[in-house]
């Protein structure tokens, strides 16, 4: 194989490890994770006190984020949230940063941007969701904009930005897997942003396969995840993941998975469990930016990949097959969520602040 992780993916794969436990590793960190933490806190009180100003949009904004660094289903939430709040009638927008884009302009994901233009997850987004969606460093720029082109909107949600406090959020997900909350300390002797889990107006979704219990007193709920019946390529054809085997024993072509995620293991883990015989795996940076090369690559193989790969993937190799993710929260979570958008819409803060 010749893509291979690079130094600042192999230190994110040794920090992942060391933050589970706290072993010599994590303690020699620790004295940096006071100046994290003090910095942390110093941000979030500079808005808290009022020195530093929170800006409000004019309707209810939901954040779905984490306080566990790396990824942990922040985007199949979102996915999900829209689904079903569409279906109930809500008129969504989302906003995200991004990451990973070539520029800093706040603009609107359209059916002709690309990955390199506006990010691979708000791209991903975009095609599950079909709603307007807005991009830009500054979160409330791009909400701002969203609901200036549309203004039938009533909600916004925002992918990650837990930890942006320069737009007022309303509700907040926080999304945990199964690594829970690590070993309990800060970045960069841990895994957490924050110390703690905020309790107002919060959900904790656990999105892993193993249950996990967090002490808060914010309502728990769980989203059940697996691996779609059927990989799709770009021509938006389809093969069933029980026939791979088979397919690509015929064609002499190995499968070969990568995964550009933040826990690329876990694809590669779901991918087995479904019986897929692996000639090997690639795990690469979260975001990684493909290129020309890879078509010649990897010519011999039968190539599996994310769909948040697949939107950067396809420019180059459009037969890789892209495996999606079926994601459902409980209907508890739901429910909790309507009843808190419930509330807000009938506040009185709310009402004046839409005047």
């Amino acid at each position: 194989m010749q893509i291979r992780p690079n130094m600042q993916q192999q230190i994110h794969q040794t920090l992942q490890q060391a933050w589970l436990k706290r072993g010599w590793l994590a303690m020699l960190l620790l004295p940096l994770s006071g100046l994290y933490g003090t910095l942390a806190w110093l941000h979030r009180h500079l808005y808290q006190w009022g020195i530093w100003k929170s800006q409000r949009v004019a309707v209810p904004v939901i954040v779905v984020g984490n306080i566990v660094a790396g990824g942990g289903g922040k985007t199949p939430t979102v996915v999900a949230l829209v689904q079903h709040l569409k279906a109930k009638g809500w008129q969504i927008g989302v906003v995200s940063r991004g990451y990973g884009r070539s520029n800093n302009d706040c603009c609107e994901v359209l059916p002709h941007s690309t990955a390199a233009q506006v990010g691979d997850e708000p791209m991903l987004l975009a095609n599950k969701c079909q709603v307007p969606i807005f991009v830009a460093p500054k979160r409330w720029d791009a909400a701002s904009q969203l609901l200036a082109k549309y203004p039938a909107t009533n909600v916004i949600l925002c992918d990650d930005g837990l930890q942006h406090h320069a737009m007022h959020h309303d509700i907040a997900i926080t999304v945990l897997d199964d690594r829970g909350m690590g070993n309990g300390w800060l970045l960069p002797a841990g895994p957490l942003r924050e110390s703690q889990i905020r309790e107002s107006n919060n959900l904790v979704l656990h999105t892993g396969n193993h249950p996990i219990k967090i002490n808060t007193t914010a309502p728990q709920f769980a989203a059940q995840r697996s691996l779609a019946k059927e990989a799709k390529r770009y021509d938006g054809s389809r093969v069933y993941l029980a026939d791979l085997n088979g397919m690509a024993a015929t064609a002499n072509k190995p499968l070969v998975a990568l995964a550009g995620i933040a826990n690329p293991e876990s694809f590669f883990t779901m991918l087995r469990e479904n019986g897929l015989q692996l000639t090997n795996t690639i795990a690469l940076p979260d975001h990684f930016t493909f290129d020309s090369t890879i078509g010649n690559q990897y010519a011999g193989y039968t190539l599996i990949c994310t769909e948040k790969d697949a939107v950067k993937l396809w420019q180059f190799v459009p037969h890789a097959l892209s495996v999606g993710l079926e994601f459902e929260p409980e209907l508890g979570f739901f429910n909790h969520v309507e009843q808190l958008l419930a509330g807000l819409k009938s506040s009185p803060s709310f009402k004046q602040h839409q005047s």
